[in-house]
């Protein structure tokens, strides 16, 4: 995959913050062989949160040796708008910053120039950050990533009480919104985000450590899909019961 598609589908992102980094391209080829569609990237500045991983020089070598693939930069960084034009110089095809990382007067002009830099726009809220406080901007985004973790480090608890957002948000973007969860998604946990109406999913640790990637990732993928197909019909017939009154 090397953008996203206009019609909603399940799409498993593995995060490679726990991967081998010293053969990040190698590890990034074997979990895209085993069918992964994109690749969720994790960019930490030790500011925005306690951790430092990769940057845009990183991004760009990984980028020359991978050169067809969707790259989902998740900026967990305090200044977004600092690094559009640099991630965009790298390859990455989508620019996920966080709503707490900006103002409210900024994070407009940020959407812009990510834009602007020929990015999709992702906006990611943490665990303490209503869904609704995102309400009048999710019109100008391409995805939101719900948190289900504390952004920072790999390998934490789910929280399925984060849940309550994505079901708010597809119950009111039911067929053009990509939802993204990051955190703790694993096979015990995919379902509650299959319910919610999630479609995009980043799985770390999980599938770092499978060994059978490969299935895993077809059956993440393929709940998410059935899913999304029973809701799309519910509401086809519901449109429909609503026509026929």
């Amino acid at each position: 995959m090397d953008s996203l598609p206009n019609q909603l589908k399940g799409l498993i992102g593995p995060s490679i913050l726990n991967a081998d980094l010293s053969m990040l391209a190698d590890e990034s080829r074997r979990l895209l062989d085993s069918g992964a569609d994109y690749l969720h990237l994790d960019v930490m500045d030790g500011h925005f949160v306690p951790n430092l991983t990769i940057g845009h020089p990183v991004i760009k070598c990984l980028r020359n040796n991978i050169p067809k693939v969707y790259f989902d930069a998740h900026m967990m960084v305090s200044e977004p708008e600092r690094w559009i034009t640099d991630m965009a110089g790298a390859g990455v095809n989508q620019y996920t910053f966080h709503k707490e990382a900006t103002t409210s007067e900024n994070i407009h002009d940020i959407i812009r120039k990510i834009k602007e830099a020929d990015m999709k726009v992702g906006l990611g809220i943490k665990p303490g950050t209503p869904v609704h406080d995102i309400g009048d901007l999710i019109n100008d985004i391409d995805v939101v990533l719900i948190m289900t973790v504390e952004p920072g480090f790999g390998g934490q608890k789910f929280m399925s009480h984060m849940m309550d957002k994505v079901r708010w948000l597809r119950k009111h973007y039911p067929q053009l919104l990509h939802i993204e969860i990051d955190g703790g998604v694993n096979l015990e946990t995919i379902n509650d985000c299959a319910q919610a109406g999630a479609n995009m999913i980043v799985s770390g640790s999980a599938l770092i450590q499978s060994k059978q990637a490969n299935k895993d990732i077809e059956q993440m993928r393929q709940l998410i899909d059935e899913t999304l197909r029973k809701t799309q019909l519910n509401i086809q017939l519901s449109n429909d019961q609503h026509c026929s009154h």
